[in-house]
């Protein structure tokens, strides 16, 4: 089965503080690769987008760092899965010949007249179906619930934030999350200029769409792991306005250099109990 390629240019506003490609553009790249893919694709896949497709989950994994340059980013993507109402999206990141991500998507068709999922039509699933490759799941990143103390970060949706259907397109959660990390780690790490502390892993699910509203979100987020240069985020965004759960994440954040005896200490600070007690 021929996979699906696309050129992606990167942008100087793509980087970060770091003078890499920041981890959320990531997921702008594939947005732009899969939207391409299902108008590449034949007219049962490009229905998808007409007729509604939403985002439910992703994962992606974070191999090399990525800078800017005049060559374009080659995502290569296909389907890894294809169910009644569901079908999953996989994905190859190149700079170069250097394999810089590895991603999943997972979506469902929508019925944006009705208003509510529906399942594959026969000519949905034999599109995709047409360009299905055996599963290669990532390494398994465990879910996490969020465990109180945990650090509440205020965040306000913007106009720009919605998509096409009224509601936040799927690729500013990663921003919203790492809003919140970025507010965490200033407050936690004592965080100096040379230090160098990338994004190794971030899964995401969505649970139900965020909207414009005038109180901002709550984004929670606790500890749930700590290793030797690694610590691990737990997610969740809520809506004070009614208490609902919008999205749910887990973010691995990895160090150049070892956590220091206060850095683990002041981490564990947003941990569970038991994690904690253990540092």
């Amino acid at each position: 089965m021929s996979r699906h390629r696309y050129r992606c240019p990167i942008r100087w506003g793509d980087l970060d503080a770091q003078g890499h490609v920041n981890n959320a553009a990531f997921l702008d790249y594939l947005q732009e690769a899969r939207v391409d893919w299902l108008l590449a694709g034949p007219p049962e896949m490009a229905h998808l987008l007409d007729a509604g497709v939403l985002v439910v989950s992703h994962q992606v994994e974070y191999l090399a760092p990525v800078g800017y340059g005049e060559r374009p980013l080659l995502v290569e993507l296909w389907a890894d899965t294809v169910g009644a109402s569901r079908f999953t999206v996989a994905y190859d990141v190149w700079d170069g010949d250097v394999l810089a991500a590895r991603a999943r998507t997972g979506a469902t068709p929508f019925d944006l007249a009705g208003g509510g999922l529906r399942r594959l039509d026969p000519g949905e699933r034999a599109g995709l179906s047409a360009v299905l490759e055996p599963p290669r799941p990532l390494r398994p990143l465990p879910r996490t619930a969020v465990a109180e103390p945990a650090s509440h970060h205020p965040l306000a949706v913007r106009w720009s934030d919605l998509d096409s259907y009224g509601h936040v397109n799927n690729v500013k959660y990663f921003d919203y999350v790492q809003e919140a990390r970025i507010e965490l780690m200033l407050a936690t790490l004592d965080w100096q200029p040379e230090d160098v502390w990338v994004v190794a892993r971030q899964d995401l699910e969505y649970r139900r769409p965020m909207d414009l509203q005038p109180e901002p979100y709550d984004v929670v987020t606790s500890v749930s792991a700590l290793g030797t240069r690694s610590f691990t985020l737990a997610v969740e965004i809520r809506n004070p306005r009614d208490g609902g759960l919008h999205a749910t994440a887990r973010t691995v954040v990895v160090g150049e250099r070892p956590l220091t005896p206060s850095q683990r200490t002041a981490l564990a600070r947003w941990a569970p109990e038991d994690l904690a007690a253990s540092h």
